[in-house]
């Protein structure tokens, strides 16, 4: 509420004609929908319930729905992504942090008060991460458009291209910060499609540099399968496109501030 995000009611089976901060309180997603005219659903609700209530969402019309969950289970997800086949609603997860416009809206988890109004849109697997590179940002006067979350799970329902196109066509975003991780092709084909698409710079880092092939590292899809599932690999295929790579987490700030120079998009 404090970002100015317009929460208009929970729901909780079992729960309803109930009210919590003031809000009421629904037993099924669609009666909530019917009160209120509700359009985007923040879904908390545990991994083996996850899916379902993406459903839900789907059938009651949610037309953004974030869901914060790590670990549903994969064929649970392939099951929904079948489901959801045909249908508008679009799905930013699940194991994401949410997603944020400074000084608008934000749905989800993610420590609002290091996200200051600018020019940077950031996509990213890593919710950590995410922080870290706006925290830098931040300090060195950058701000940001919108931060989306697209979760580190080996299935997700929104994906880097997705995001990409999106702030491509956004007049409110002039650079894209790209943060991916090991494990899966999503960086490489999103890097290959911005070479053609994009007319924005791209800022691209991977994480898990150092991490060991076939041991799975923090994300359930962080995990290096084949060679170029790698960080590196990822990373110099990236570069070979045309993006702006930061090649370590603590230069990620610099790296998007010297592709702004370059750019013209600042000449501090």
């Amino acid at each position: 509420m404090k970002i100015g995000t317009n929460i208009v009611g929970g729901v909780t089976p079992g729960k309803g004609g109930a009210t919590h901060l003031g809000l009421p309180v629904f037993d099924t997603l669609a009666e909530a929908v019917a009160a209120t005219g509700a359009d985007v659903s923040a879904v908390f609700v545990p991994p083996p319930f996850g899916a379902d209530a993406l459903m839900e969402a789907i059938d009651a019309g949610i037309r953004v729905a974030v869901t914060i969950a790590d670990g549903i289970p994969i064929h649970d997800m392939v099951r929904l992504q079948r489901y959801r086949l045909g249908r508008d609603t679009i799905i930013i997860g699940p194991n994401t942090p949410g997603l944020i416009t400074p000084g608008e809206c934000k749905v989800g988890i993610m420590p609002s008060h290091i996200y200051r109004r600018g020019n940077v849109g950031i996509v990213s697997r890593s919710g950590t991460l995410n922080y870290e590179a706006t925290e830098q940002m931040s300090a060195l006067g950058l701000g940001v458009s919108t931060s989306v979350g697209i979760g580190g799970d080996p299935v997700n329902g929104t994906d880097f291209v997705t995001v990409l196109r999106a702030f491509e066509a956004d007049p409110e975003t002039e650079i894209v910060l790209m943060i991916g991780e090991i494990g899966g092709p999503q960086e490489v084909a999103a890097a290959r499609w911005a070479r053609v698409h994009m007319t924005k710079p791209v800022v691209g880092f991977v994480a898990g540099l150092a991490a060991p092939p076939g041991r799975r590292m923090g994300h359930a899809g962080a995990i290096i399968a084949s060679e170029g599932d790698t960080a590196g690999a990822k990373m110099d295929t990236m570069e070979a496109l045309g993006l702006y790579v930061a090649r370590n987490p603590a230069h990620i700030g610099q790296t998007v501030l010297r592709a702004m120079r370059e750019r013209g998009i600042v000449t501090k």
